[in-house]
């Protein structure tokens, strides 16, 4: 197969395959998330302990970010490895807030209004990212109003800066192959 650079140059098949490379990766991707999140054998760490846990996923979040970043910049069709990028750091953001707030859930079930299930964790996760907020569950306490406070906080970051850092990315390197 040629370099995928010179996309429009490949053949029917060799850029449909490719195309399809670019969908099923990142779906799959997002499902072996999805199914370690719900699958993976953890309980409550206590308090200070998901907090930690948290800032370790948001460290692992943004060297994941740079990671892809830096195969954008690498890569022959920056484009879709933009695509496979979002659909790995997105789905880890998410989850590793879900997950915190599942861990702080149990180790305090009064840090939110209702005692939070993985799937509970998930959808208010959702919620906040997507500034829906129905109202069904909130933070009742002053730490778990901070650790929403901080989502809100990094929902705005990834949203401005990283979305606009993935696509830099891939003009730089869209302009360093001409």
């Amino acid at each position: 197969m040629r370099r995928a650079s010179d996309f429009r140059n490949l053949t029917r098949r060799e850029r449909r395959r490719l195309l399809l490379r670019a969908v099923l990766r990142p779906l799959v991707t997002v499902f072996l998330c999805t199914v370690v999140y719900f699958a993976l054998p953890w309980t409550s760490l206590g308090e200070v302990s998901a907090l930690f846990f948290l800032a370790g996923g948001l460290l692992v979040v943004a060297l994941v970010a740079a990671w892809q970043i830096w195969r954008i910049v690498k890569s022959d069709v920056p484009a879709l490895q933009a695509i496979e990028a979002l659909a790995l750091i997105l789905p880890l953001y998410l989850l590793g807030f879900s997950a915190g707030y599942c861990l702080m859930s149990e180790s305090d079930p009064g840090y939110f209004t209702e005692p939070l299930t993985r799937m509970g964790a998930l959808y208010f996760s959702l919620t906040v990212f997507s500034t829906v907020g129905f109202g069904d569950i909130a933070a009742t306490t002053d730490p778990s109003r901070a650790v929403v406070s901080v989502q809100i906080i990094g929902n705005l970051i990834l949203l401005g800066v990283g979305i606009r850092a993935v696509v830099a990315a891939v003009d730089w390197a869209r302009r360093r192959r001409v």
